[in-house]
């Protein structure tokens, strides 16, 4: 935000702290590697950059890079020394982490860490890997870093509704502020989409994934985008504060910026309008600038209404809004704010007050051409805005209060009586030369306290008061010496122009004042609608915020099928009598007020006033207080139009939260729909085929089938039976999971005893591989339903057989791990990618398939972790260390008691 309050041949004081702070400092420097989405080379420049700095002398170091194995990024990292990773153990695995204590312990004078947005595993000193980072830096050690543009904590809710991916791990946007530099590495989405394809980002059959969704060439457009705006915010930062600190007058031609001026004039609508056209013709930032002069607390409201509707336009058109309090000549203070703000485009009204006021009070429009040096002034002749909508106008409000107050004459009688009193007091010892500045301080003080007017009089009983008492022949009214005459009228002049100087610095700070009120009043409205996260939430915070700041009743309506209803209130409301409902009803159709107040329908208790934002009307607010007349008074008004707008689009914000969540689970049901036919109609009518085809060849052969050939159909009948028996007990499985319909009857059972039974009901599934069990002999009982477990292990051991190729061993092990039991299920095969290890446990998901492996629903390991969780356990996944194939990891927690077995005889 420009500064507004200090003298721009200056340098700013907060820039020259901030710049002195930057060069006394001793925390380390930080620089941020910046990328739209993984893959544009972000590690691969900060290597880059790190392998430069090193060959220069520096002292540097890898905290933790990683090369997601590409080998151009691998070769990069040769050469480095490099601080061991921190092993940690979390369910069932290995998590390897960076180092913080032994980078500390090692103090580079550089250190490369990697993925600042990455969440540490638990038990770690930090949460989060930045505040690993803001450690080194306390520490005095430089850091280099990575972070893609989703990450960004303010850009989160903007990338959901680009990708439809929502990133669960954010960067605080504080952390880019504090950095001392950030460099975009950008890439081209051709470029990009082509190294996917090479698998150069991802393994192949993840790239073909991510093309398909995350990587589209639209997103990663808008992504860039993204990361390219953020930086440029963060460069014009820079520039306005180099600019502050060393008190140079803008603008630098650095970037077009728009500054559109607004009053009280008919045409300011058309000012705004036009800026908005030039600031797009442009590509440029805009805003709209009000200044408070001290003549606007004698404004008509009809002229506050004016301004108060231009910047709520500018505001509507994407545009900032500044208001300024008048400590200056306006044209002056267009000029600071323009300068600090590096703006070179002002827009202005074409002057239309007669010569004679610009005579005695000045032409602005003359003095920003004069004085705005390399600022382009643009005069426009404006449109007079068409007369207000019947939305603005339609509503009456009550007259403010503007009663004679006979209370502050008096007082500045007794002032000036007061001060009189002081004067000839204190006469014998101050003399008759001084009298008057007893009296003028009586003057000044009323105008301070009561304003113009009322110090005007205490100037006529003041100079009266001096001529009585004072000036020769005292006590009469008659001047005799002329030199007296000249003192008279000076002390009469000088108490004018004092009173006068007074009374406009009393209006100003009244102003400063009143606009602070409402600053601090839309402040806290703001900061309760940003704490909330539900409709509910936001719509009772509104309700409770207006009543309070308006001191009347509220209540607010959102549409129900045809009409509207009550949705909240302060005091709370359910119901609206029938004159009520129907001014509710025709405000909400026509998008105008009605009832109390308004032209329509103003025999209802309440005034209806829409609420809008860029789709239209969503609701309605409805006013009611005491008494007869209007509801509200003008600046009420104008407060309720701000407090409105922010209230829809607190509104707005929950509904789009809600319509992404909404497009999130639809998108996700259609993949489980899709998931589910594709089963049923490959993996469950193939056992189906099999089991007909068998059976109708015993019906129609059976006289020349062989007794041979029968039990081999008749086997092939049992197996594929079993086999769809499997598929539709695990759909039933996860429709219990889901519906939380999962109780199990918890038991002590033998752990060896339920494993001996899984492998003898999975003997058929691997037939085709090794079985290796080992079982430690003392293996405690545990508190298991032996039914959910047996079946969450035969799945196990049932993807083991088809993701391992014939021949290869499965491994059972169990053993104790102090006060818990851990169970192995290993394989053979090829593994598991990383980004999959977690996706696995979703339903239908299936890490890849081929001719080889065996058909199924991909639901079995997701039914085995429900199973396992609901017995108090976990099952994790994880690569096997000693070679390559999987491996699936069972903890279940040992019971303190472990009540007696019944193990049948």
């Amino acid at each position: 935000m420009p500064e507004t309050g200090r003298d721009p041949v200056r340098p700013s004081p907060d820039a020259l702290l901030k710049a002195v702070r930057r060069e006394e400092r001793t925390r380390g420097r930080l620089k941020i590697f910046l990328g739209a989405a993984p893959g544009v080379g972000k590690t691969y420049e900060m290597l880059a950059i790190g392998r430069a700095r090193f060959k220069a002398g520096a002292d540097v170091v890898i905290g933790i890079v990683e090369t997601h194995g590409r080998a151009e990024t691998e070769a990069l990292v040769e050469g480095f020394e490099t601080v061991p990773r921190r092993r940690v153990p979390y369910a069932g695995t290995i998590l390897e982490e960076m180092d913080l204590d032994a980078l500390l312990a090692r103090r580079p004078a550089l250190a490369l860490v990697d993925e600042l947005a990455h969440t540490n595993a638990p038990g770690s000193r930090h949460p989060k890997r930045y505040h690993d980072v803001e450690e080194l830096l306390d520490a005095g050690v430089d850091v280099l870093t990575t972070l893609n543009i989703q990450h960004v904590e303010s850009l989160n809710d903007i990338v959901a509704s680009i990708t439809r991916i929502r990133v669960r791990e954010t960067v605080p946007d504080l952390i880019l502020e504090r950095a001392d530099d950030i460099e975009v590495v950008d890439l081209n989405p051709d470029d990009l989409i082509q190294r996917l394809k090479e698998g150069k980002v991802y393994v192949p059959t993840n790239a073909e994934r991510a093309l398909r969704h995350y990587f589209s060439r639209g997103n990663l457009t808008a992504l860039r985008e993204l990361a390219l705006r953020r930086t440029a915010d963060r460069v014009d930062d820079e520039l306005l504060s180099h600019m502050r600190a060393n008190a140079i007058a803008g603008p630098w031609a650095a970037g077009e910026r728009v500054l559109v001026c607004v009053n009280e004039d008919p045409r300011a609508t058309g000012l705004v309008r036009y800026a908005k056209r030039l600031a797009d013709q442009l590509h440029a930032p805009w805003t709209a600038l009000s200044v408070e002069e001290p003549r606007a607390a004698s404004l008509r409201e009809t002229q506050r209404d004016r301004i108060a509707e231009a910047l709520r336009l500018a505001d509507r058109l994407g545009g900032d809004t500044v208001t300024l309090p008048g400590e200056r000549r306006v044209a002056e203070g267009i000029l600071a704010y323009a300068r600090s703000a590096n703006v070179n485009h002002i827009v202005v009204g074409k002057a239309t007050r007669s010569w004679l006021f610009e005579l005695v009070r000045g032409s602005v429009v003359h003095t920003l051409v004069s004085l705005s040096g390399n600022i382009s002034i643009h005069v426009v002749p404006g449109e007079v805005a068409t007369p207000e909508p019947a939305a603005r106008r339609a509503v009456a409000t009550a007259a403010p209060s503007r009663r004679f107050d006979a209370g502050a004459y008096i007082m500045a009688l007794a002032a000036t009586a007061l001060g009189l009193g002081v004067a000839l007091l204190l006469q014998p010892y101050a003399g008759v030369e001084n009298a008057d500045l007893f009296l003028l301080t009586a003057v000044v003080g009323v105008a301070t306290r009561w304003g113009l007017w009322p110090s005007l009089l205490a100037v006529v009983a003041g100079s009266l008061a001096y001529n009585f008492f004072f000036l020769p022949p005292v006590y009469t009214f008659t001047i005799a010496d002329p030199t007296n005459v000249a003192a008279f009228l000076l002390f009469a002049l000088v108490a004018v122009l004092v009173s006068n100087l007074a009374a406009r610095a009393r209006s100003t700070a009244m102003v400063s004042q009143g606009h602070a009120r409402s600053m601090e009043r839309l402040f806290g409205f703001s900061r309760k609608l940003a704490a909330c996260g539900t409709l509910d939430d936001v719509l009772w915070a509104t309700s409770a915020q207006i009543a309070a700041i308006l001191r009347v009743r509220v209540v607010l309506l959102l549409p129900e099928g045809n009409s509207v209803s009550v949705q909240a209130g302060y005091p709370p409301e359910d119901m609206l009598d029938t004159a009520d409902l129907a001014a509710a009803k025709w405000a909400f159709d026509n998008d105008r007020p009605a009832g109390r107040g308004a032209d329509t329908l103003p025999g209802a208790r309440r005034l209806f006033l829409p609420l809008h934002t860029g789709r239209g009307t969503i609701g309605l607010i409805g006013l009611d207080r005491d008494g007869t007349g209007p509801i509200l008074t003008p600046e009420g008004r104008r407060l309720l139009d701000t407090l409105a707008d922010m209230a829809a689009l607190a509104l707005e914000r929950v509904r789009l939260v809600e319509d992404l969540d909404r497009a999130e689970r639809a998108a996700e049901t259609d993949r489980l729909r899709q998931a589910l036919l594709t089963s049923i109609s490959h993996d469950l009518r193939t056992p189906l085929a099999s089991v007909l085809g068998a059976a109708s060849t015993l019906r129609d052969l059976d006289p020349d089938l062989s007794t041979d050939a029968k039990a081999d159909l008749l086997a092939t009948i049992i197996e594929e039976s079993e086999r769809l028996n499997r598929f539709i007990v695990n759909l039933l499985d996860m429709t219990r999971l889901e519906a939380g319909a999962v109780a199990p009857n918890l038991s002590a059972q033998d752990v060896a005893e339920t494993i001996d039974t899984a492998l003898r009901r999975t003997q058929k599934v691997l037939a085709q591989h090794r079985v290796a069990v080992g079982v430690a002999p003392d293996m405690p009982a545990l508190q298991l339903d032996p039914v959910l477990f047996e079946q969450a292990l035969v799945n196990l051991l049932d993807n083991a057989a088809k993701y391992a190729p014939e021949g290869s061993t499965v491994t059972v092990r169990a053993r104790t791990e102090g006060r818990h039991v851990r169970i192995e299920v290993l394989d053979e095969g090829e593994g598991l990618p990383d980004e999959d290890v977690e996706r696995l446990f979703s339903k239908f998901y299936r890490v890849h398939k081929g001719d080889r492996v065996r058909a199924g629903t991909g639901l079995g390991l997701a039914i085995s972790r429900g199973f396992v969780e609901a017995m108090g356990g976990t099952v994790t996944a994880a690569n096997r260390r000693d070679r390559s194939g999987a491996a699936f990891i069972v903890t279940l927690p040992v019971p303190d008691q472990i009540a007696p077995k019944n193990i049948a005889a």
